[in-house]
């Protein structure tokens, strides 16, 4: 499922992130950065042990911000490690937002064409999905819009069917306005 936006492309697919060939891919990251469970585990596991080892020396992060390493063994040149909030902590609605905005800020700072994002805080961070979608679809359309960016191709790689058909709801409703 595609929607335009200017002369660039915000799409929703189905699958592993792991497995996309794009420039970079988005990590639902944790503010220590340990590459546990969930998105980073897949990504420490495919992408090999050099994306953990540049997580520990940059040693962690806060919640909203994003920051790069390389990929690895990954498709990707680069992961970035996107810190969303934790449902029940407070004004999570604008730590997700940062957190995709500061995304799309280091992908253009790396020159990137193309990156993909997973839906982030939705996992052991029990962020409400419908809600994820709002915030994260709104914030990449508004920051493609406003921006000047290297990205041409925003993915958004939804893990599940179900998670896939709320997000792929929230465009269609979001694209009539």
């Amino acid at each position: 499922m595609e929607w335009k936006i200017g002369d660039k492309v915000l799409r929703l697919v189905q699958g592993d992130i792991t497995e996309l060939d794009v420039d970079a891919i988005v990590n639902a990251a944790n503010a220590q950065l340990i590459l546990g469970g969930g998105v980073a585990g897949a990504i420490r596991k495919k992408g090999g042990p050099s994306i953990q080892e540049e997580c520990n020396k940059i040693g962690g992060t806060t919640v909203g911000n994003a920051v790069v390493t390389g990929g690895g063994s990954l498709k990707a040149r680069y992961v970035i490690h996107a810190v969303g909030p934790r449902y029940g902590e407070g004004d999570e609605d604008n730590k997700l937002k940062s957190a995709t905005w500061n995304s799309l800020i280091r992908a253009t700072e790396k020159g990137c064409k193309s990156m993909a994002f997973p839906a982030i805080s939705t996992g052991i961070f029990g962020f409400p999905k419908d809600r994820c979608a709002k915030i994260m679809l709104t914030t990449i359309r508004e920051f493609l819009e406003k921006e000047q960016t290297s990205l041409q191709d925003v993915v958004l790689c939804l893990y599940s069917a179900e998670d896939f058909e709320i997000f792929a709801n929230m465009m269609k409703e979001l694209s009539k306005s």
